[in-house]
């Protein structure tokens, strides 16, 4: 069980990301119906810690066993989205293949959920114009931290 509620105007979400990169790029996703990108990941589950949940996703989603090298962000972020605020709780991972096998890949993909999700590499150096959200991530992304940081943004 997903580790999100509703309530009648807003919804609280937990949700992990990974930071996947490969010659100068970084892998962004989205659903096929939205216009903006994301960091690939999902909803953590109610009991499962964020760690173990990141190498869920990305092997649910694109059948990739990853290691998790470091957190690099933990946000709180308050932004709309269809018609509904959210309160979402956020940890990205920096996250690395743990086999040698390359998978980039030049145009967009889809990952083992079918057509539901668009994948693409994307160069860091061009993420300022990509639509990617949190927004944060469009500069965050050049330089990763040494550390982890601890961001709260509000879009509300």
């Amino acid at each position: 069980m997903d580790a999100v509620f509703q309530l009648e105007h807003a919804v609280f979400n937990y949700r992990v990301a990974g930071v996947l990169i490969e010659n100068g790029h970084v892998l962004i996703h989205k659903q096929a119906n939205d216009e903006h990108w994301a960091l690939p990941g999902g909803r953590v589950e109610v009991l499962e810690d964020s760690r173990t949940s990141i190498r869920r996703e990305i092997d649910e989603e694109l059948g990739y066993a990853v290691s998790v090298d470091k957190l690099l962000w933990v946000t709180e972020n308050f932004f709309e989205y269809n018609n509904k605020n959210y309160h979402e709780l956020g940890f990205y991972y920096l996250i690395s293949l743990k086999s040698e096998t390359a998978i980039f890949q030049k145009d967009d993909f889809y990952g083992l959920e079918g057509e539901r999700l668009i994948y693409k590499w994307v160069p860091i150096s061009e993420l300022e114009n990509i639509q990617l959200y949190p927004e944060f991530l469009r500069t965050a992304l050049v330089v990763i931290p040494q550390s982890p940081q601890h961001l709260i943004i509000r879009q509300l």
